[in-house]
């Protein structure tokens, strides 16, 4: 089983323009509802990529019903925490005359103690059955920077991460199998901009001398890079014409690389297939919602080169 855990998911409103306008009246031709956040996202792609899988996030209010109703058509097994607080709402706008993507971001609402201590009792439980964890997506207010590390520590399968800061770098020492911040998340975790490619792959090395077997960053359109102590390559995402909404690329790799672990591929080729994945995502409007059926002869196509930083 893939277990995907979070304590920020989101209700989604995706809202799409002819044009869009800043300090003006727009009206949408088209608006469409969600569950979402990096920990839905990954959830509903690791069910749609086939195999056991389980998303465990801390939801509450009326936008748990929705998500629930959202997951039902989906069929993605779930198992919620509930919170007094509502679960964030959060919208995405899409211009079409520009192509551009705006996305509208309410922070995680503050969690109480037994709401927290719920959540480790559950991860610990689910996680004694994963064959692959994936812990997702920031913090919400209040909550220690310790806590993804509780959750590691209770965690004996391999375990791919996706948040940043200093909780991210607190868990090194407990050797994940695989750290994935995107480039701009790398920068703000060590402190510095990473404008060059030099500058990236120091960072990266930084972080498998810290205890990460493998770094995989993303960024965009751009190459992604895989590093561990020994080695660095870069994977080239195919060009897709028909762009439609970018978010959710990063978690629908996460993802990917989950599942393709647990059929035996080495980690590279799990990136091929999770490039090869985001590639289909971009072509939805809705966010980890693609078409699985072609990935695998996608991802054959998918260049990847292996040499220094």
């Amino acid at each position: 089983m893939i277990l995907t855990a979070g304590l920020t998911p989101a209700w989604q409103q995706v809202l799409v323009f002819d044009t869009f306008h800043l300090g003006e009246v727009n009206r949408a031709q088209e608006a469409r509802w969600c569950a979402s956040g990096k920990v839905c996202n990954a959830g509903v792609a690791a069910h749609l990529l086939g195999g056991p899988s389980l998303t465990l996030a801390a939801a509450g209010g009326y936008p748990l019903v929705e998500m629930n109703r959202d997951f039902d058509r989906l069929g993605v097994p779930r198992r919620w925490v509930r919170t007094q607080a509502a679960t964030r709402v959060c919208t995405t706008v899409l211009d079409r005359a520009t192509g551009t993507i705006t996305e509208l971001v309410e922070n995680g609402r503050p969690l109480m103690p037994s709401e927290l201590e719920e959540f480790r009792a559950a991860y610990a439980q689910e996680a004694a059955k994963a064959e692959f964890a994936l812990i997702m997506g920031s913090l919400p207010s209040g909550v220690p920077e310790t806590f993804y590390r509780d959750l590691v520590e209770r965690t004996r399968s391999p375990v791919a991460l996706d948040f940043r800061g200093r909780g991210l770098l607190s868990v090194l020492d407990l050797k994940p199998f695989v750290v994935k911040p995107n480039r701009d998340e790398l920068a703000l975790t060590i402190g510095r901009p990473l404008d060059s490619d030099a500058e990236l792959f120091a960072a990266m090395q930084s972080l498998n001398r810290g205890g990460a077997q493998w770094v995989v960053i993303t960024h965009g359109s751009e190459p992604v890079w895989i590093t561990s102590q020994a080695a660095v390559y870069r994977v080239f995402p195919p060009p897709v014409q028909d762009v439609v909404n970018p978010i959710g690329c990063g978690d629908v790799l996460a993802a990917a690389i989950a599942h393709a672990t647990l059929e035996g591929y080495d980690l590279v080729r799990a990136v091929r297939l999770g490039v090869a994945a985001a590639a289909a995502n971009l072509r939805n409007l809705l966010p980890g919602r693609f078409d699985p059926s072609r990935i695998e002869h996608e991802a054959a196509l998918v260049r990847v080169e292996e040499g220094p930083g």
